[in-house]
């Protein structure tokens, strides 16, 4: 135990020891800050030149080999440094080596002060929030409203935010003692913390620490420091990873469910209840919670590479968040999929961290963004955590879904269920003024929400089919020969919008290709040209999607117009004059600006010789396709003045714009789908 110790004080504890007027306010000297990021200096005046073969230290495969693999980061090699040295074997286990991989972009001012900055940025937008003068610790700006309450600290590394400081208010948190970033805080910061509560008159204090061994070390240090000074301190270890399926020596891995453990004493405290009363209702509610973590990618502290690698194909189970080694790697599978496996390790009975769920249980569910996923992904995983748990006839008493604790920009997300009773269930539902808690509906999260009813439509009149004109099965030949060129265009109408947009102009056709391919399939479509092309606007409008959806379906429903009751051929001359007039008052692109109008505006030149006497529709049309493809490829030496594009410079823009070229293809399609 005591070389244990010494390993962690050699390390990342070793600033923490409380030696040093730097050290004892919470800030590294700055001799130690440069030894702490030498290996990775973003600035080069700070950097080394590198002897020939120098590999930087913390990501040196033959140091990671020597140093034995521990995935809670409690073992030999100490604290947060031990973390990453374990993150760092699993790197050198890889093809081709961490010594290969970039060290991440990062919008901060220096990797030193990157901790100071965030807790400074946070103070500054939250006049609920003050730092404590000296020292890396935020305290609720009301601290005389704590006298005669108990006060609850917590905190730990930088890096996961918005924890800790962002549960900082009435009803959660009264303080929080920062470290750097994956690094446990200064014991001289959490006794200047206790301290400071104590003197604003706290009935006692409660140090809410996450199960790693640098804060348990730190948290405690101070603690037993402020009771030699006759303070009422206690602390409470929350450790809720369910990963691990054999029991660990140094116990289950602190985790997002520490959140739920704050706002559980956060209301107690806030309710008057004394600190024995705190520590036994939350040493409770911990043992009766589960979190389970799944990641996509790694993360990387400012100034490193990445704690680990991952395949693009592969995704990790039950990391935790410092990078720390899972349970297993996996290939990536749908959101589903992944969900249930998540759920269905967090309460395996043979899994020694599982967290024991029956029909019937009533849980609260945090669905936790681990930094850098997507919110529309995060939404997705929710829904299926949501019917995961319906499906074991779980009632979800509470869900919430957001970034409620983070490891930088790790691409993941975990959940948290918390085993709840209608007391637990209030003290949840308890008012607080933390800025990061959100605003909770006190009522059930549910995948069988009744859904507004649809309003009704008016009746439309049937235009009945015309004995001139295409007639409804040359119309469904045209439009089958319209969808196979879109979707064979796919590709390709993709690549050109990835120069000018967000690259989705093939997908977007495609889609509408596939959605008329089902509606003819379905029924015959109108033999009318009219209903024929307000069909067609109705359905692009309903499935094509993004502008492009919007103007064709403008088009179709303005076309459509000068051919009630009509099929001549000057009739659909009208159509294509109504059709672009409409996009051009509503879109408020013109001829000239890079667009799909430059190819319509093309053949509509054209398409007036249908008003001539004696015209032969398809001669004209294929001279209006010629002319549409022929201006299409003239965007490409356009400078955009519509659109996504207009926002790229026109040095960019090397291809013709894929919206031009789509409508010139349609054109294109329509007359070998008629001459056929």
């Amino acid at each position: 135990m005591a070389a244990a110790a010494r390993g962690w004080y050699g390390r990342a504890g070793r600033a923490d020891a409380g030696r040093g007027r730097h050290r004892e306010r919470g800030f590294t000297s700055p001799r130690r800050r440069r030894r702490l990021f030498r290996p990775h200096q973003p600035h080069a005046g700070r950097r080394r030149a590198a002897r020939p073969g120098r590999r930087p230290r913390a990501c040196a495969p033959e140091k990671a080999r020597r140093a034995p693999r521990d995935v809670t980061g409690k073992g030999s090699g100490g604290g947060e440094a031990g973390k990453l040295h374990a993150s760092a074997l699993r790197g050198a286990e890889d093809p081709g080596g961490a010594e290969e991989w970039e060290v991440s972009k990062k919008l901060v001012n220096s990797v030193a002060s990157c901790a100071d900055d965030a807790l400074a940025g946070l103070v500054a937008c939250n006049p609920g929030i003050r730092l404590l003068q000296g020292h890396r610790v935020a305290l609720r700006a009301d601290l005389e409203g704590i006298r005669g309450r108990v006060a609850l600290l917590s905190g730990g590394g930088s890096g996961h935010e918005p924890a800790h400081a962002g549960y900082i208010g009435k009803g959660m948190l009264t303080g929080v003692v920062a470290g750097a970033v994956f690094t446990s805080p200064a014991v001289g910061s959490i006794l200047a913390a206790i301290r400071a509560v104590m003197q604003a008159g706290a009935a006692g204090t409660l140090l809410i620490v996450k199960n790693y061994t640098g804060d348990q070390l730190n948290f405690g240090l101070a603690l037993e420091r402020a009771r030699a000074e006759g303070a009422d301190v206690q602390m409470v270890v929350v450790g809720d990873d369910s990963a691990f399926t054999t029991q660990k020596k140094a116990g289950r891995r602190g985790l997002c469910g520490t959140v739920l453990i704050h706002k559980v004493a956060g209301a107690l405290a806030e309710a008057g209840a004394s600190l024995s009363e705190i520590v036994k209702t939350v040493s409770a509610a911990a043992k009766a919670m589960g979190t389970l973590g799944l990641s996509l990618s790694p993360c990387s502290v400012p100034g490193s590479k990445p704690t680990f690698q991952l395949a693009h194909d592969e995704m990790e189970l039950g990391l935790g968040i410092h990078g720390e080694a899972g349970v297993r790697r996996m290939k990536v599978v749908s959101a589903d999929e992944a969900v249930e496996t998540m759920l269905t390790h967090m309460t395996d009975p043979s899994n020694a961290s599982h967290l024991s769920l029956s029909p019937g249980s009533s849980v609260v569910l945090v669905v936790n963004n681990l930094g850098g996923l997507s919110y529309l992904e995060l939404g997705i995983v929710a829904g299926a955590a949501v019917r995961g748990l319906e499906s074991r006839g779980i009632h979800i008493a509470r869900a919430l879904v957001g970034s409620f604790m983070t490891a930088l920009e790790m691409a993941g997300v975990s959940l948290t269920l918390m085993l709840v009773d209608d007391e637990l269930l209030g003290l949840i539902d308890a008012k607080t003024t933390a800025m990061a808690w959100p605003s909770l509906a006190a009522a059930p999260a549910t995948s069988r929400r009744e859904e507004v009813p649809a309003p009704k439509e008016e009746l439309q009149t049937v235009q009945p089919a015309t004995s001139t004109g295409p007639g409804g099965q040359r119309a469904q030949l045209v439009l089958e020969h319209v969808c196979s060129t879109l979707l064979a265009m796919e590709d390709k109408l993709n690549e050109l919008d990835r120069a000018a947009g967000d690259g989705d102009c093939g997908h977007t056709h495609a889609r509408a290709a596939r959605a008329i391919q089902e509606w003819v399939h379905a029924r015959p479509p109108p033999a009318a040209p009219a209903q024929l092309l307000s069909a067609l606007a109705d359905l692009l409008l309903e499935e094509m999607g993004g502008s492009s959806g919007v103007l064709y379906g403008l088009f179709l429903t303005a076309a459509a117009q000068p051919l009630h009751n009509r099929s001549d051929l000057p009739a659909w001359a009208d159509a294509m004059d109504a059709g672009i007039e409409a996009m051009q008052r509503y879109g408020g692109a013109a001829p000239g600006d890079r667009t799909m109008l430059d190819s319509l505006c093309a053949a509509r030149e054209v398409l007036q010789a249908l008003r001539t006497p004696g015209a032969k529709l398809l001669q004209v049309l294929a001279t209006a396709v010629q002319s549409a493809e022929a201006a299409a490829e003239a965007t490409r030496h356009m400078e955009a003045g519509a659109g996504r594009a207009s926002y790229i410079s026109s040095a960019q823009l090397l291809q013709p714009d894929p919206g031009a070229v789509a409508a010139a293809a349609v054109l294109r399609a329509v007359l070998e789908g008629l001459q056929s």
